[in-house]
């Protein structure tokens, strides 16, 4: 129902109206999915310092479906971001993820979101299937 409510909300707010409510529902439910896959295909590869590449990669692609999966895609992201600071006061320490590592992370997430190719994020030798 939150989920509902905060897409009603953003939508108003984004001005959706001039588009049509089906249609950024329709690009932010396929940006969820962009997301989705990036992460599973980031876990899948599991290759040492792809984590940005992923990260721009999934904002890209969501964002390509329109505005709808840009917001998605930013929602997503920041959540994610916000999780990871969480996580941490709960440990007593650092996931890894410190916060230099979280400004990176969206600094990768708004260059692939703006359209900008991901590929700049690449890590030398990683898969081409990714």
């Amino acid at each position: 129902m939150k989920l509902c409510t905060g897409l009603v909300f953003c939508s108003l707010v984004l001005g959706v109206s001039s588009q049509g409510w089906l249609s950024f529902m329709g690009q932010a439910y396929g940006g969820a999915k962009d997301m989705w896959r990036a992460y599973s295909d980031m876990r899948e590869a599991n290759y040492k310092n792809s984590d940005k590449y992923f990260h721009a990669r999934g904002n890209y692609d969501a964002a390509q479906r329109g505005p709808g999966g840009a917001w998605a895609a930013k929602v997503i992201s920041d959540a994610r971001e916000a999780s990871q600071r969480v996580t941490d006061l709960f440990k007593h320490g650092s996931s890894g993820h410190g916060k230099e590592d979280s400004r990176a992370d969206q600094e990768a997430n708004e260059w692939g979101r703006s359209g900008k190719d991901p590929n700049r994020y690449r890590p030398p030798g990683l898969p081409d299937k990714y």
